[in-house]
């Protein structure tokens, strides 16, 4: 069952948390992601894109997200972004993965690595079903 916002507020907000309401995991350190770069689904208030969706990125959705501008499949050395490719783990904007599920491209999500702060963009039952394993 995923926390509600009201639920995980009670909790110790020291360190951020999962959807389901635990301390939240790393999703990838190769490659290196998260806003911070720590490997985390951490987010602040200079997150303005909210990279709070732990996704395990498909063909489909780098595809899809090529075509909205967002290429996330080429390297970009001079950023130190290697390029992602199937199967790759991302802290992805959660604006971008709702716009993905409503468009029937949405990604794989570990729930456990995405940060309780996803829950103000994304409906949290599209979450639950697109739900993998953090192994």
């Amino acid at each position: 069952m995923i926390a509600t916002n009201e639920q995980t507020r009670e909790q110790d907000d020291t360190r951020q948390r999962n959807v389901l309401g635990g301390p939240l995991i790393a999703c990838s350190t190769e490659p290196l992601t998260g806003f911070y770069r720590d490997g985390c689904c951490n987010t602040g208030p200079e997150d303005a894109g909210s990279h709070t969706v732990c996704c395990v990125v498909t063909g489909a959705f780098l595809a899809f997200s090529q075509s909205r501008g967002n290429d996330l499949s080429t390297p970009r050395p001079e950023w130190g972004f290697p390029g992602l490719k199937p199967g790759d783990r991302w802290c992805l904007c959660a604006v971008r993965w709702q716009e993905a599920y409503e468009a029937d491209r949405a990604p794989g999500v570990v729930l456990e690595a995405t940060n309780q702060r996803a829950l103000e963009i994304v409906d949290p039952e599209a979450l639950l079903a697109h739900a993998v394993d953090a192994d």
